[in-house]
This record gives C-alpha cells, sequence and structure tokens, in this order.
C-alpha cells in the first residue's frame, strides 16, 4: 500500500515497524514521528508492528526511518 490522499486533503500512510512488543514501545514510536512536521496523528500497535500516519503531505520516508531509528526501533517499509 502506498500513501493514500483523504477527502480532508490528509493522507494516511501505514509503515512496518520491527521489535515493538509493548505500550511503551508504541508510546515512544508515536512521539518520535509525531516531532516530524505535518504530522497530525500516529497510531503504533505492537502486536501488528504497523504504525498509522495521517498527515498534510506525503512523508520523506527517510524522516521516517530517522524518527523510528530514534525511538530504538527499525523502520522496514510500507504496508
Amino acid at each position: 500500500m502506498t500513501a493514500q490522499t483523504d477527502t480532508q486533503g490528509s493522507v494516511t500512510t501505514v509503515y512496518k515497524v520491527s521489535g515493538m512488543s509493548c505500550g511503551h514501545c508504541e508510546g515512544a514510536v508515536s512521539g518520535e514521528i509525531a516531532e516530524i512536521a505535518g504530522v497530525g496523528s500516529v497510531q503504533a500497535v505492537a502486536s501488528t508492528g504497523e504504525v498509522t500516519v495521517v498527515s498534510e503531505t506525503p512523508l520523506d520516508d527517510a524522516d521516517v526511518r530517522a524518527a523510528v531509528d530514534e525511538a530504538g526501533f527499525e523502520l522496514v517499509g510500507r504496508v
């Protein structure tokens, strides 16, 4: 799946992150990604490894990778 433009003009992208195992992990990843300019919301789910990001415009994968790395996890790619 690639980034999808919603009717409100926002973009929803789902990423796969490895290494998350609990709510603390979800919070760490969400917190780092939320700091990227233009991000409106982030939902991380440890059980699936999926992180759903809603942003104003498509995000640069390098920025998302850096944020996930900063949280101590690995960005596998887009779902």
